[in-house]
Parts: C-alpha cells; sequence; structure tokens
C-alpha cells in the first residue's frame, strides 16, 4: 500500500492554519471528523463576534443611530461579500438573501419562487438521493400547487449504478421542452464526491433553472457563479466556517421573475451575518484552493489504506480509491460500512479511540442508501497523523 504523498509546504501551511481553531487545539486526544454536519470555527471567526456584540450591537434598518447604521452597512456589506466570494460578474442584477442556511434557504425557494414561476404541465427535476433538505421542499411545491389547480410532473433525477453519481445522458434523455426547474447538489453529503454541475446545464439546456445545494462545497472549494451556470446557491454559514443559523440564498435574476422572499422581513441574524463575513474572508485568505486540495488529499489516503481493509465497504464510486486514480477524488468525504458490526456501534467504538465520526443514514432521500453507514467527513484542521491513526484502528477491526 502507498500512501499518497502530501508536499511538505502544504504540511506546514495547515499546521499553521490549524492552530487558529481553539476548540482543536484545545482538545489534542479528540480527532473531529464530523464537519460535513458542522464546521469548528477558526479565532478571527470567535473575535469578530465577540467585537460586535461589545461595540456596536443593534438592531438592522430599524434605526438612526450609529450602531444601528453600523449594523445596517455590515449587512449590506456582506451582501456583497457573498457576491464577491461567489465570483459574481454582475452583482447589480443579482440577490443575496440572508438564511437560517440551506434547508430554509431551499424552502424559501420553493414556497415563495417556484409557483409563480411554474405552470400546469411544467417538470422539475428532484434528486431524491440526496438529502432531504433538496428533496422535501420540491415535493411539498407540487402539493401545494395541486391544490390551487397547478399540476406539475416531479422527474426523479437519474444516477448512475454504484457510484452515486447522476446520471446526465439519462437526464438529458428525460429533459423536454417542459422541464423548467432542476434541483441539484454541488458536493454529495454521503458520497463526497463532486456532481458535476456543468454537465447538468448541457443535459437540460439554457432555460431550465437550476437551483444548486452547495452545503457541502461552500468553504471547502471553490464555487465559481460566473462558471456554473446556475440561476440559484444554496448554503449554510456553520458548514463554511461561521456560526450555526447563518446562510444564504444568491439568486441569479436572470431566468423566471426576480427572486423576493414573501412575508414580513423581521430582524437578520445580525451575529451570523457578522461570522459569516469574517469567514469568508479568513478563508479567501486562507486559500479556498489550497483548502480543497488538503482535504481532497486526505479523503484520498483514506479511501487508499481502506480499499486493502476487506471487512469495509466504501460508499461511492468504486474506481476512485486507489491513490493512483485519474477518477474525481472525494471531496473530503468518505462513507463506509464493516460488513459485520452495526454502524450505530462502529461509531461508538471510534468515539472510544477519540474519533469523532457521523453514524446513521445521514438524512438521505429515499432512492438512497437504506442501511446505516458511518461517515468520516473533513476540514482544513484534520491532520495526516489523524487519518493514518484512524486507519490503524479501523485495520484493528478486522
Amino acid at each position: 500500500m502507498t500512501a499518497p504523498v502530501i508536499r511538505d509546504d502544504l504540511r506546514q501551511w495547515q499546521q499553521a492554519l490549524r492552530a487558529q481553531f481553539p476548540i482543536v487545539t484545545g482538545h489534542p486526544e479528540l480527532a473531529y471528523l464530523d464537519s460535513a454536519a458542522t464546521a469548528q470555527k477558526p479565532q478571527a471567526v470567535l473575535d469578530a463576534v465577540q467585537t460586535y456584540l461589545t461595540s456596536s450591537n443593534a438592531n438592522a434598518a430599524r434605526g438612526t443611530y450609529t450602531w444601528a447604521n453600523r449594523t445596517t452597512e455590515l449587512v449590506e456589506r456582506t451582501r456583497e461579500r457573498v457576491a464577491r466570494f461567489f465570483g459574481d460578474r454582475q452583482p447589480e442584477r443579482s440577490a443575496v438573501h440572508f438564511t437560517s442556511g440551506t434547508t430554509e434557504g431551499l424552502r424559501t425557494i420553493a414556497r415563495d419562487w417556484l409557483p409563480g414561476f411554474l405552470r400546469d404541465g411544467d417538470e422539475i427535476v428532484v434528486p431524491d438521493a440526496d438529502h432531504q433538505a433538496n428533496i422535501a421542499p420540491w415535493r411539498e411545491a407540487q402539493r401545494l400547487l395541486a391544490r390551487e389547480g397547478t399540476h406539475i410532473r416531479v422527474v426523479p433525477m437519474p444516477y448512475q449504478s454504484g457510484s452515486g453519481d447522476y446520471d446526465h445522458r439519462a437526464l438529458a434523455e428525460r429533459a423536454g421542452p417542459r422541464t423548467r426547474f432542476v434541483a441539484t447538489t454541488h458536493v454529495h453529503h454521503v458520497y463526497g464526491g463532486d456532481m458535476n454541475v456543468r454537465r447538468i446545464r448541457r443535459a437540460v439546456g439554457p432555460d431550465a433553472v437550476i437551483c444548486l445545494d452547495a452545503a457541502q462545497s461552500v468553504g471547502h472549494l471553490p464555487v465559481s457563479v460566473a462558471e456554473l451556470d446556475v440561476d440559484f446557491v444554496v448554503f449554510s454559514g456553520h458548514k463554511a466556517l461561521a456560526l450555526p443559523g447563518s446562510g444564504a440564498v444568491w439568486a441569479r435574476q436572470a431566468r423566471g421573475p426576480a427572486f423576493a422572499p414573501g412575508g414580513w422581513s423581521g430582524t437578520p441574524n445580525t451575529v451570523g451575518i457578522v461570522s459569516l463575513e469574517a469567514a469568508l474572508d479568513w478563508l479567501d485568505a486562507a486559500g479556498v484552493e489550497r483548502v480543497e486540495h488538503w482535504t481532497v488529499a486526505l479523503a484520498a489516503r483514506l479511501t487508499e489504506g481502506l480499499r486493502h481493509l476487506d471487512a469495509y465497504e466504501i460508499l461511492g464510486c468504486p474506481l476512485s480509491l486507489g491513490a493512483d486514480s485519474t477518477v474525481q477524488r472525494r471531496q473530503g468525504i468518505v462513507t463506509l460500512r464493516h460488513r459485520a458490526i452495526d454502524s450505530g456501534d462502529l461509531g461508538f467504538i471510534l468515539f472510544s479511540h477519540g474519533f469523532m465520526v457521523r453514524s446513521d443514514n445521514h438524512c438521505q432521500g429515499d432512492a438512497g442508501e437504506k442501511t446505516g453507514s458511518v461517515r468520516v467527513s473533513l476540514h482544513v484542521y484534520n491532520t495526516v497523523e489523524e487519518i493514518d491513526r484512524l486507519l490503524s484502528v479501523l485495520a484493528s477491526l478486522q
């Protein structure tokens, strides 16, 4: 077995960044391997929140005094920051709406935008083996429209057998002139693969609206709306090093009506927005491309080791396991099963050795996995030594 080589300069870069996460450095005996559920926070994000709360905490767009004005400016500045982080070349045309996270963002699109876009007989594509947050809102919208007399057809996203990747050729065959909306995922939360969104556009044509669930990609790899011809990007701040309860919808405003969430706009999560701006600044300074290189390299090291352990099944594309594979690698997410040990029990065993992992069905849709599994998800604060130690423990359970 030959482990993938990780360059010395990349290791030194990672060590300097890892030192900026107090919860990680404060518990050296533990390895946090659950960043797909939520990411840990660097000191810069914690400092930004502390500074805001102790210097200018106020409500936004509801006062004329200094603290209120600063908060209002902060909210608007962070909208611009999100658009800039995504490489938006036409920010004057697009819109950014803050949410509590990906789930609320997708539901807002399904509830407040989609009904005004669809007509009787239209079709939407739904990825039934992805996260429930990217399935349930569209099914709910179908039911609500039916009550009003508008009947739309839900077309299941086709998947390649055995890999969990989208089957873009089959999608092109299923899509037709009435295919108006496609819900898709950037990085799969179980299989860890980049779902090749660019091929989605080629498959469904230039007019269909594409909504991208970027919960597992923002903060982990570059997300460029200039390169991805999608209409919505929805993400959670807490998976991108910001605080829980923060997130956003970026809307291109090019196909269909303008995106405008319905109802009265209440008090925004100003602390979450502060943390989001600080997290995006931190990621830009660190280099998101390097973050991706690091987590992909660690995932490759893990799959290279696991493929030599017969007791384990690795979910996702079987061609991308070896260190010498030319197939795209897992984006910092590796999900596995032991052939004899229940996944819940395996999770407890791993925690007894200091590893914090996710062990359940991972909120996957009905067309996904039926049996529980253990998910290892990585971020920039994880180390080569943690992966090697995890492999040693897993090997001892053969």
